[in-house]
Order: structure tokens, then sequence, then C-alpha cells
């Protein structure tokens, strides 16, 4: 039952908006949400085989996590495959670097942010896609990645990784490698997988573990995805 206090406060949070007006902005709000998806289908289709890598944002040029996402990249993008990031800072500006490094594709699906104004400098100029909604930006990363590179992150991080184990793990997305870079930063969040989840409740499977695959070096993240794109016989971009 609610107070008479917080029946005024909602009342005045609502005060200047009528519901009528919000429907209306909501349903304008779709052709924006159809927009980007038609611009991120259009560009990303023409590029080949890519690999998204995430990470933090707040990760520093001289790091160990920047230099070994940026070899990373680059070996990949020797290989021939494209490298999708985020477009932002840290660990994003590395793996376009890396990939710029590389001769390959150098994508970037920017996000619209208060508190980051540009993208990187090594994103192609014709491959640098800007998104109001994160879930759109989300489903261009899955879409179009025959891998996953995850590097130590925050919650952004967090989000696309679970993202994209949860759409393996449901069959609605073709399995691809997930690779979790830095063990000693992903085995506390394995550990409560396995414990947790797995031991205590059951509320995913033990066989779920090998979704991902845990690594130190860039050569194992580079030959796990390798060894994938060897099997389905991709077409690089050269």
């Amino acid at each position: 039952m609610l107070s008479d206090k917080d029946k005024k406060r909602i009342k005045r949070a609502f005060a200047n908006k009528r519901w009528p007006e919000v429907a209306s902005t909501n349903s304008w709000s779709i052709f924006k949400i159809m927009a980007e998806l038609v611009d991120g289908y259009q560009n990303l289709a023409r590029i080949g085989p890519c690999v998204s890598m995430f990470g933090s944002a707040r990760t520093k040029p001289g790091t160990r996590h920047y230099e070994l996402a940026q070899t990373i990249a680059r070996k990949l993008s020797e290989a021939g495959l494209g490298v999708i990031s985020g477009g932002g800072p840290g660990i994003m500006e590395a793996a376009n670097l890396g990939a710029k490094e590389g001769g390959s594709a150098s994508v970037g699906l920017c996000i619209n942010l208060p508190f980051e104004t540009s993208n990187n400098e090594y994103i192609d100029k014709d491959k640098a896609l800007m998104f109001d909604y994160f879930f759109v930006r989300k489903v261009m990363f899955m879409k179009y990645a025959q891998g996953f590179v995850v590097m130590p992150g925050g919650f952004g991080t967090m989000d696309e990784l679970f993202e994209a184990l949860t759409l393996v793990q449901t069959d609605k997305r073709a399995k691809f490698p997930i690779v979790l870079v830095d063990k000693a930063f992903w085995q506390p969040l394995v550990s409560w997988i396995e414990q947790s989840l797995i031991e205590e409740h059951a509320y995913v499977s033990p066989g779920d573990t090998k979704l991902f695959h845990l690594v130190d070096s860039a050569e194992e993240a580079v030959d796990i995805v390798l060894d994938f794109y060897s099997e389905y016989s991709l077409k690089p971009n050269f």
C-alpha cells in the first residue's frame, strides 16, 4: 500500500508527462531504431568475416591489457579477419589500432554517451557507425562476428560477454569462439559460475563452461579463433 508521501512523489514525477504524449514519442522512436538496424546491416554485410573485441574503455595505452589487445587485433588482422570494437578509447582503441597495423578492416560501432565525446582515430573512416541504442549496437556485434575476444572490463564488457554466452547457449546464434583473455582476471568469475550457478543451484549446465576459453597470451587467443575459421572455411577479407 502506497503512503500519501509516495503518491505525491509519483504525481510530481509525472506532472509534466501525459501518457498519450509518451506513447507517441515511443512510437516515433521505432523509426530511429529501424534506421540504425538498416544502416548497420547494410554497412557490416560488406565487410566480411570479423572478430568482435570487448574490454574496458578505461584501459590506458602502454598497459599490459592495452598492448595485449593491440597484439591480438594485429595478428587477427594479418590473418585477414576484420576487427570490430565499440569505437571508443581503452581496449576499443587498442583493437582498432591493431587492426590498422595488420591491414584489415577496422570497424567501430560507436555509441552516443555523455562521457565519451569522440571516437578513436584508428577506425576506418567508412567503417565508423554511430548508435543511440545499446541493444541495436549489440545486435551488430553479435551478427557479424566469427569470434569474440573479451579483455578485462567493467559492466559494459560483462553485458556483452553474457549476451554472447546466452545466445550461444540457447542456440539463438551459431556457435562461435568466445575467448576470455587474462586468466587471473576471469578466474574468480569462472569459479563463481562453477560453484554457485552449477554446483549449488544448477542454474546452468556443467557443459556450459565449454562455451568459452580462458587464455593468457595473444597467440592462444588468435589460435582459437583461427582454428574455428579454418574449420568453417570462412573467406578472409584480403
